[in-house]
């Protein structure tokens, strides 16, 4: 289906808003990202990760796309970007700041203190409130992956969605989400 004619008649539903576009340019183009990103990183995690982000930024960005070169081609271009900040982020959190060259070992208390767990609960309350402004289908993928801590597998068998369709809806959710916390 990499025709350009049916390609660029999906590109412009999606424009539109259409998600059966969005799922049919995903499952038409994941392994073309996956694999440029698994020969880049080496790593099938950071690859899929990657590939998920480039979706995401994709679509968002849909409506940018220049019909005068290739979708996969653009995909790629996007797809090199996210690599490339990781790759500067990656560098920049390995800096060492250990200036005496002694190994010093902290042992560190992750027991929160009342006040901590306080806090923690009154920001859980004012999280979900948060999610419950999410469409019905992304406040569902937000409490199955985060507080029923479901796997992606598991999520998509409920859901009775391809498994990319599910890490993308994921995606999108928490940049809804993420909106909403700093526009209140």
């Amino acid at each position: 289906m990499k025709d350009n004619t049916n390609i660029n008649l999906l590109v412009n539903q999606a424009k539109e808003g259409d998600q059966k576009a969005f799922n049919a340019l995903l499952n038409t183009f994941w392994k073309d990202v996956y694999r440029f990103q698994l020969n880049k990183c080496k790593d099938e995690d950071e690859a899929e990760d990657t590939t998920i982000k480039t979706f995401a930024r994709a679509f968002d960005k849909i409506a940018t796309y220049d019909e005068n070169y290739q979708f996969k081609t653009w995909l790629l271009t996007i797809s090199n970007n996210i690599y490339i900040d990781y790759l500067r982020k990656k560098k920049t959190e390995t800096i060492s700041l250990n200036k005496s060259h002694k190994e010093v070992h902290k042992i560190i208390d992750d027991d929160p203190s009342p006040a901590d767990q306080l806090i923690q609960e009154q920001n859980l309350a004012q999280l979900k409130g948060y999610i419950k402004q999410l469409k019905p289908h992304y406040q569902d993928v937000i409490n199955m992956r985060y507080f029923l801590e479901l796997s992606y597998k598991e999520i998509s068998e409920k859901l009775d969605e391809p498994m990319n369709n599910v890490k993308v809806k994921l995606l999108r959710a928490k940049k809804l989400l993420a909106e909403i916390i700093t526009n209140t």
